[in-house]
């Protein structure tokens, strides 16, 4: 089952790679090209995930601020953690999915490149694939050669390698001629680039200085150095920028460290055609870090500039609208207050007002004929 699903992962690598081997007919370059369009395949993610971790080393501040607040109340922290997250967009796992992407294309790289009868050449199907094999094995068995210790006998890690070199050697031979009249889709692959042997383990090259120092076994030693150089490169120029701190920077440092380990000892003991992948994946992705960290950079700058100022126009529009409250407030407050005054007046005055006159001052029609100055016979004459 894993050996079946395992099989159709490898086959679209297997056809790419072998598209540019076509094409360029050097493994090398088809190595080279091929790492060049997964790179491409895995931009838009990679550019999200970038985007992603310039945002979070911008804001390790507030996050540090967060941690040191909460730091006795860890469910506080992490919803605090989480509701900081969502309001500015991160993701902090968005950064560790992709950079651990080019490792499941090397281990399928790898058994492309130790078994290229069963994927890198295209028979029509698997079952097709090991049939042919079985009659490669065959030919070879009848033609008395000898295998390598790696091929252990034609049964092998990289026994299939040998067949196809054995192949290309004897290919005047009778029985290779109508074995290669029969399957036509064979290639008789040439695993040679810059002078070197791609299928050589540096680890065995090393062991082979002792016998004599050339330059093809020097270049073989250097793929595994040249691989862990990069790739410590590569972890600098990442992190770049980084403002981490405490167990988190530590945790930074240990990776930067232990990934360039890890690419040294790939690259030294499996064939140096990962080694090429590797040095061509390093390469690549620091010219894609730079300029990605570089471009994300600037954007983020302007995207917080652009927040802050939208701000400040709240803010001061929120400040205008307050002080246009504030004066109607007051209009209607002075308005209300000389409302009152002219009240207070007028009922001031209705009390100031003399009592008005009862039914003894009135004479007749005129209700203040009388005063207190009345004298009924005013007016009267004496006879």
């Amino acid at each position: 089952m894993f050996s079946t699903i395992g099989y159709f992962i490898c086959i679209p690598f297997a056809a790419l790679l072998r598209l540019f081997y076509n094409l360029t007919s050097s493994y090398g370059l088809s190595l080279i090209f091929f790492t060049l369009v997964i790179k491409l395949v895995l931009l838009p993610f990679q550019m999200k995930s970038k985007k992603s971790m310039v945002r979070m080393n911008r804001m390790s501040g507030k996050m540090q601020e967060i941690q040191k607040k909460y730091a006795n109340n860890q469910v506080k922290m992490n919803e605090e953690m989480q509701k900081f997250y969502a309001e500015e967009g991160i993701n902090p796992m968005s950064g560790c999915l992709w950079s651990f992407l080019p490792m499941p294309i090397m281990i399928a790289l790898y058994y492309i490149i130790r078994e290229p009868v069963v994927f890198f050449m295209n028979f029509g199907s698997r079952a097709a694939n090991l049939e042919v094999l079985q009659k490669a094995k065959d030919v070879i068995a009848a033609l008395n050669l000898n295998w390598s210790t790696l091929a252990n006998g034609n049964d092998g890690a990289y026994a299939q390698i040998e067949i196809i070199q054995h192949i290309s050697s004897n290919a005047d031979n009778p029985l290779v001629k109508t074995f290669l009249a029969e399957n036509p889709n064979w290639v008789n692959v040439d695993y040679h680039f810059l002078g070197l042997d791609l299928t050589t383990l540096p680890s065995s090259a090393f062991g082979a200085l002792k016998s004599g120092v050339t330059p093809a076994l020097i270049g073989i030693v250097l793929i595994p150095i040249l691989s862990g150089l990069l790739s410590f490169l590569l972890s600098k120029v990442s992190m770049a920028g980084s403002q981490n701190q405490g167990s988190a920077a530590a945790s930074g440092k240990t990776m930067m460290l232990m990934m360039p380990l890890m690419s040294v000892y790939i690259a030294f003991i499996m064939p140096a055609a990962l080694g090429v992948y590797w040095i061509a994946q390093s390469a690549f992705s620091i010219i894609q870090e730079a300029i990605l960290g570089r471009f994300y950079t600037k954007k983020i700058q302007a995207e917080e500039d652009a927040r802050f100022e939208a701000r400040e126009a709240d803010r001061k529009r929120r400040q205008e609208e307050a002080k246009v409250l504030q004066e109607q407030q007051r209009q209607a407050a002075q308005k209300k207050t000389l409302k009152e005054k002219r009240q207070e007046a007028l009922e001031a005055k209705t009390r100031a007002k003399k009592p008005s006159t009862t039914e003894a001052g009135r004479v007749g029609d005129r209700p203040y004929a009388r005063g207190r100055s009345y004298k009924a016979d005013r007016y009267d004459t004496e006879d």
